[in-house]
C-alpha cells in the first residue's frame, strides 16, 4: 500500500549532542557534501586533503568550512571527537598512520551518515549500477516539486538545487547510494549501511573491477542491498536488467517493476510501470506512462534517452509508493535541469555542438551515444573517449566497447589513464581497437594526449557535429579547448 506523505514526522536539524567531525579527506565529492550536512545538522567540522579543485573547494569555502592542504598529524591537533576516513584514504597516509597511533575513534562516511542523517526517516535509496545520480537529483527534485521537501545526499551537483546535499525537518531523505566500497577497513559497498526504505534498483551489470573480483561478487552486493528493504518499504525494480528479474522476486518487499522494453520480459506476475508513445527531440522527451493497463498519465521531461525514460518511469513508481501528488510528480519531471557531466552541452561554436558526459562503463558509452542521436536526429556524432575508469581500461571489456561505439560516426579513443597499472594481458589494446573499428568502416584514430586530440579534430569540423566527450575524469580540459580552438577557427 502507498504510505501516505502526510504520515511523515518532523526530524529536528540540529543534532541534539553536537561534536566535532574531523574529515580525512574532505574534497571529495562525497564527503565535502558530507561536510556540509554534519555543518547543517550542528556539528563543528574540519578536515584535510590536497589538490581540492572546484566544484567542492568553492562549496567548502562558502560553507566556511576549514580544512588543512596536505595531509599531517598536526592536523589531528584540533582533538575531534571523531575522526571520519575518506574511502580514497589507504594505509600509509601520515594523518591516518597518525589516527591510529594516538587511538583515536574514526569510522567511515556511510556509518556516519546512516547514524547522524538517516536512521529515523524514511530513506529512498537509488542504486543501480548505471544512472544513479540522474536518477537520484530527479527523485529529489520531484518530490520537492510535490511538496515532500526531501533532505538528499547525490554524488554529484544537481543543478535545480545547485548543491549536492540539503538537510531539511522532512521525514523523506533521497540518498545515491554507491556500490563502492566504504573504507580501508570496511570493505563492503557503501549502500549496505543506508537502511533503504524505498530503494529503486535501476539495473545491474558487472563494473568496478578494482572492487569486485568477478560479477559473481557484484551480484551478491546488490542481492544483500535487496535485503535490507523492509516488509513495509517497496522495491522500485528495473525489469529490462535480467540481473535484477533475477534477484527482485527474492526481495520481502513489494515490487514495483518498470521497463522500457516490451512485455516480453515481464515476469512474475508484478505490476509493471512502462511507457508509450515516446517521442524524443531536441527539446527533450515526451511519453504516456502506464501502470499495468491503467495510464497514470502524460510526461513531458527535457531529459533524453531509453534509459532516461527509464529513470523517469523509476521515480514516478518511488513517488506513488509514498503518496506524493502526481501533479507535483509531473512539474518536477517537466522543470528538471539535470546533473552535471551529464550529457550537459559545454557550447556552441560555428554549429559544432560540444557535450560534456560521464559515461565509461561499455553500457553507458552506447546508451549515451543513441541518446545524442535521438535527442539530434540525422547530425554526425564524433565520440572521444578517455578510458579513465578500472573498468574502462580492463582487457575484459575490450570487445563490449568495440560494439558500443557502432552508433557513432567517428571515434577518438585517448590514451588509458596511468597504464603502468597494468600488464599487457590485463590492459585494454587502444590499437586493436581502432583497427577494429577502422576494419568496420568506421573512421577512428588513437591519440594518446587531450591537446593532439584538439589539434587533429578541430580541422575536421564543418559544422552541424556533436562532439561527445566521454569520461569520468577531468581529460585535461579538453571540451574548453575544443570550444575555444572552434571559436579561433571562425574568424572571430
Amino acid at each position: 500500500m502507498p504510505q501516505s506523505a502526510s504520515n511523515a514526522r518532523p526530524h529536528a536539524i540540529h543534532a541534539a549532542n553536537p561534536r566535532h567531525y574531523h574529515l580525512i579527506g574532505i574534497g571529495g565529492t562525497a564527503m565535502a557534501s558530507l561536510a556540509g550536512l554534519l555543518r547543517a545538522a550542528g556539528h563543528r567540522v574540519t578536515g584535510s586533503d590536497e589538490a581540492v579543485y572546484p566544484p567542492m573547494s568553492t562549496q567548502l569555502a562558502d560553507l566556511g568550512i576549514h580544512y588543512a592542504e596536505g595531509y599531517a598529524p598536526a592536523n589531528l591537533d584540533v582533538n575531534p571527537d571523531i575522526v571520519v576516513v575518506g574511502n580514497a584514504i589507504s594505509r600509509g597516509n601520515e594523518e591516518l598512520e597518525a589516527v591510529l597511533d594516538r587511538r583515536m575513534h574514526y569510522t567511515a562516511a556511510a556509518v556516519v551518515i546512516k547514524e547522524e542523517l538517516l536512521r529515523g526517516r524514511h530513506v529512498l535509496a537509488v542504486a543501480g549500477t548505471h544512472g544513479k545520480t540522474t536518477t537520484t537529483s530527479l527523485l529529489a527534485w520531484i518530490l520537492e516539486s510535490a511538496g515532500l521537501n526531501p533532505s538528499f545526499l547525490i554524488g554529484g551537483i544537481a543543478e535545480n538545487f545547485g548543491s549536492s546535499f540539503r538537510l531539511t525537518d522532512s521525514d523523506y531523505f533521497v540518498i545515491e547510494a554507491d556500490e563502492y566500497d566504504t573504507a580501508y577497513f570496511d570493505k563492503g559497498p557503501k549502500m549496505w549501511h543506508y537502511l533503504p526504505v524505498t530503494a529503486i534498483v535501476n539495473n545491474i551489470e558487472f563494473d568496478h573491477a578494482d572492487i569486485y573480483r568477478d560479477e559473481e561478487a557484484y551480484r551478491f552486493a546488490f542481492a544483500r542491498f535487496i535485503n535490507l528493504v523492509p516488509r513495509n518499504g517497496t522495491l522500485v525494480a528495473g525489469w529490462d536488467s535480467p540481473i535484477m528479474r533475477e534477484l527482485g522476486p527474492k526481495a520481502f518487499a513489494p515490487i514495483e517493476s518498470f521497463a522500457y522494453g516490451d512485455d516480453s520480459v515481464a515476469e512474475g506476475g508484478h505490476p509493471r510501470w512502462t511507457a508509450r508513445d515516446v517521442s524524443f527531440g531536441e527539446q527533450g522527451t515526451r511519453f504516456t506512462v502506464l501502470h499495468g493497463d491503467e495510464v497514470w498519465g502524460d510526461v513531458q521531461t527535457p531529459l533524453t534517452g531509453a534509459f532516461n525514460v527509464r529513470n523517469c518511469l523509476a521515480v514516478i513508481a518511488a513517488a506513488e509508493s509514498i503518496g506524493a501528488d502526481r501533479d507535483g510528480v509531473r512539474e518536477g519531471l517537466r522543470t528538471f535541469a539535470s546533473v552535471k557531466r551529464r550529457m550537459e552541452v559545454r557550447g556552441e561554436v560555428r554549429g559544432v555542438t560540444v557535450m560534456d558526459d560521464f559515461a565509461h562503463h561499455p553500457t553507458a558509452v552506447r546508451e549515451t551515444i543513441d541518446a545524442v542521436r535521438q535527442r539530434y536526429p540525422g547530425r554526425p556524432v564524433v565520440a572521444v573517449f578517455e578510458p579513465r575508469s578500472y573498468t574502462a581500461q580492463r582487457r575484459e571489456f575490450q570487445d563490449a566497447y568495440r560494439d558500443a561505439f557502432a552508433g557513432a560516426e567517428r571515434v577518438v579513443l585517448a590514451g588509458l589513464f596511468h597504464p603502468e597499472r597494468y600488464t599487457a594481458e590485463t590492459a585494454m589494446n587502444p590499437l586493436e581497437l581502432v583497427d577494429a573499428w577502422r576494419a568496420a568502416g568506421k573512421p577512428a584514430d588513437f591519440i594518446p594526449d587531450p591537446d593532439e586530440i584538439v589539434a587533429r579534430l578541430v580541422p575536421e569540423l564543418r559544422g552541424g557535429e556533436v562532439v561527445l566527450v566521454m569520461s569520468n575524469g577531468g581529460f585535461g580540459g579538453i571540451h574548453g579547448k575544443l570550444l575555444d580552438a572552434l571559436g579561433q577557427g571562425s574568424g572571430g
